[in-house]
């Protein structure tokens, strides 16, 4: 009676004249639960009567329901992938079959759809022939398409392996193949050939290419095929950093232990380091040939992932640093060393305790770049660090050659370093030099920071005196006011006098967009000691007229519970 009466009710909304997806949705979640909550019941009692006439009826409901929803909201793939999902969670191929057809026909233009559809029928339905002819039909659509020819390119190696397979198998058995019809140039790929040749026509770029290398490299009959992708990336793509990239991670591929059983530590770590040198002089023709800051960032690349992987070889260890360090070093002799991975060089020679390098390194990457606040502040965190005396010069030389805009994280830098530094006095200048060195925009965080460090070093009286001043110079932040509020709170002689100017200076400001900074301001009326209840009637009609839009109707809810007591 309960499943009817949940049921009839999740039907009527589905009969409307106004339909809504959510109830679709709905009815459709609740009808999947069901399904779910017999097949468990039917499992612990292991009570099979009239399966196929129960479970049968709602499948076929869930179908219909999702027919009807995707034929109203076409455009909604969302639940057409809930309907896939579906059909393959229950088993259902023919409807499945259907849905694949009717999604394919009213979003051609999505590729990863046809994919899925091919990958399904390849995969699911074993039919090689029902995924090509799915790719062709996508590829009509998107002739330009890389991620279909990679996944057209695999389907037709997979298909070619699985022939390998069963002729392998035939041959075992001793039956004669000559029924079977096994095309050699299927078995060796060909028909991956043609689609490759196909694509490198129409696609540029050596990312496909390799993509489609990758590939290859997974079955074990392309050997052919790799040559001749490969030999097309040298010749088309030869000036391209990720054509060499490839190349020299080859080598560490190549030339693998014969046997691995009498092999000792020492052997492998000797093998592994001439692979590595093998690299490098890949590498370093290619820095000759192409030199380039892409190039050179392949080269550091490929030696940090060699450093940062763990081995039990201080020897190579040490050996993978010196090669590192070097690579990094003549990448900035010769100008082309990019600007991030300056950070990345500087926490190396830390790590390594190179301090004295590491601060040369510092300098001149400033040099460099000397408009970059991102290089001034690594400069700066690496002077800190080091507890150099050089650091107050530095910050300053950095604030004249960087631009007033995006200085925000070196001043905050700086006010940082001067608290646990300098004195009282060298710090709060510094504050004070930073609201006029700053944007206005950035300036608000700012005097954030200078009240907190104000009211922690100097007290109540000196963050008043401060608070004063700082109102002078607009804008502010709300959490400005806020701060200043708090304070004189946690005093014990807190005055309602001073939090009626705090809020009144906050609501001048935010009074139009902040609906919660005027119920605080009554809540406030209403509980401190000195506060005049009488005020809140006036404070509630100014809110009114100054909150905009739906704010006025937000702050009036939150002023009923507020009157009954709820908030």
């Amino acid at each position: 009676r309960a499943v009817l009466r949940k049921a009839s009710a999740l039907e009527y909304k589905i009969q409307r004249r106004a339909l809504r997806k959510e109830d679709f949705i709905n009815y459709i979640q609740y009808e999947i639960n069901l399904l779910e909550l017999i097949k468990k019941r039917r499992a612990r009692i292991g009570y099979s009567f009239k399966k196929d006439e129960i479970e049968n009826s709602i499948l076929h409901r869930v179908h219909s329901l999702f027919n009807r929803a995707t034929g109203k909201w076409k455009e909604d793939v969302q639940l057409w992938l809930s309907h896939v999902a579906f059909c393959k969670q229950w088993n259902a191929k023919h409807q499945l079959s259907k849905v694949f057809s009717t999604m394919l026909a009213i979003h051609p233009n999505k590729p990863a759809l046809w994919i899925m559809a091919a990958k399904w029928e390849m995969e699911t339905q074993l039919s090689s022939e029902s995924a090509r002819h799915l790719f062709l039909r996508a590829l009509r659509f998107h002739p330009e398409c890389p991620k279909l020819y990679q996944e057209y390119f695999r389907m037709e190696l997979m298909h070619a392996e699985k022939q390998r397979k069963e002729k392998k198998e035939f041959e075992q058995a001793k039956m004669d193949l000559a029924e079977f019809n096994y095309s050699e140039e299927i078995l060796n790929g060909e028909m991956a050939r043609i689609i490759y040749r196909d694509a490198a026509e129409k696609i540029k770029g050596v990312e496909f290419h390799l993509a489609v290398l990758s590939i290859a490299k997974l079955f074990d009959f392309t050997q052919d095929l790799q040559k001749e992708i490969l030999e097309s990336l040298q010749t088309k793509y030869g000036d391209d950093p990720l054509t060499w990239d490839y190349m020299a991670r080859r080598e560490l591929e190549l030339g693998s232990l014969q046997s691995t059983e009498h092999t000792t530590k020492q052997m492998k770590v000797s093998e592994m380091t001439q692979r590595e040198e093998r690299c490098c002089a890949v590498f370093e023709e290619a820095v000759r040939a192409v030199p380039t800051e892409d190039m050179w960032k392949c080269c550091i690349t490929f030696c940090l992932e060699r450093y940062n992987r763990k081995t039990n070889s201080e020897e190579l260890k040490q050996k993978r640093l010196e090669r590192t360090l070097n690579v990094f070093n003549k990448a900035h002799e010769s100008s082309l060393l990019p600007e991030a991975l300056y950070k990345q060089w500087l926490q190396l020679l830390l790590e390594s305790n190179l301090s004295e390098k590491a601060t040369e390194v510092a300098e001149a990457a400033t040099k460099r770049f000397s408009l970059s606040m991102e290089t001034w502040q690594m400069r700066l965190q690496v002077l800190i660090q080091l507890k150099s005396d050089d650091v107050t010069q530095c910050f300053e030389e950095a604030v004249k050659q960087v631009k007033s805009k995006g200085t925000l994280p070196l001043w905050t830098l700086w006010v940082e370093w001067s608290e646990g530094t300098n004195s009282r006095e060298d710090t709060e200048a510094i504050y004070q030099r930073s609201l006029y060195a700053t944007t206005p925009a950035e300036s608000v965080t700012m005097k954030e920071k200078y009240l907190d460090w104000t009211y922690r070093n100097g007290g109540y009286k000196k963050v008043k005196r401060v608070f004063t001043s700082l109102c002078e110079n607009r804008p502010f932040s709300l959490d400005f006011f806020r701060k200043m509020i708090q304070i004189e709170k946690e005093q014990e002689s807190c005055k309602m006098l001073y939090l009626r100017e705090y809020y009144e200076r906050a609501l001048r400001e935010f009074g139009s967009t902040d609906s919660d900074l005027w119920l605080d301001y009554i809540k406030e009326e209403l509980s401190h000691p000195q506060g005049k209840p009488e005020n809140c009637g006036s404070i509630h009609w100014r809110a009114m007229k100054v909150l905009q839009g739906d704010l006025v109707e937000d702050f009036v809810s939150k002023y009923t519970l507020l009157q009954t007591g709820h908030l």
